[in-house]
């Protein structure tokens, strides 16, 4: 598994409230936007929950298997999802994931 460059992982910039297995470093957009890049070596789960405001996520290593709006969905390196404000979504994350995720909104409150 590939890892994020040192200075992206900084604890500065680390997810405190990361879901099972995960590690996410955050980086906030002028416009109230964030981008986390996330690492999972050992897999996990994220259970149920919706945002306020879009989510976009890009695979770049590994595989995630979930249910969004009530429909499976698989993503794989390369593979992109859209996520609607007020739309439930939950998955799985296998080894060695790494994605980045896009929020239209504040995902860490700073």
């Amino acid at each position: 598994m590939k890892h994020f460059p040192e200075f992206i992982r900084n604890e500065k910039n680390r997810v405190p409230d990361a879901p099972e297995g995960m590690e996410g470093f955050i980086f906030d957009g002028a416009d109230g936007s964030q981008v986390v890049l996330w690492e999972n070596t050992s897999g996990g789960s994220v259970g149920l929950h919706k945002h306020d405001y879009w989510e976009y996520c890009y695979v770049l290593e590994g595989c995630y298997e979930g249910i969004v709006d009530g429909k499976p969905v698989k993503l794989g390196p390369g593979d992109e999802c859209l996520i609607p404000p007020g739309v439930p979504h939950e998955g799985k994350h296998s080894k060695n994931y790494r994605a980045l995720d896009i929020f239209g909104g504040q995902r860490v409150k700073r």
